[in-house]
């Protein structure tokens, strides 16, 4: 069985093809911004905030994300 992990956020990128800001994500989804910032970089989302971010940008839970497998 593979195992995928999170390799690297693609929040910056959805945000702009989304025409999005931080502040924006943030008003729409109540979640604040210092954790949404930790979320552009190092941080792994919980998959309610997960689920919150992808239905706001229109995207699947696996999009926000760059994977990487056990197999590679």
């Amino acid at each position: 069985m593979t195992n995928y992990k999170a390799k690297k956020s693609n929040l910056k990128e959805l945000l702009s093809k989304n025409s999005m800001d931080l502040d924006s994500l943030e008003r729409n989804t109540n979640i604040p911004k210092s954790q949404l910032n930790d979320y552009l970089s190092k941080r792994v989302m919980n998959l309610n905030n997960a689920m919150t971010i992808s239905k706001e940008l229109n995207c699947q839970i696996e999009d926000l994300y760059v994977w990487t497998s056990d197999d590679e």
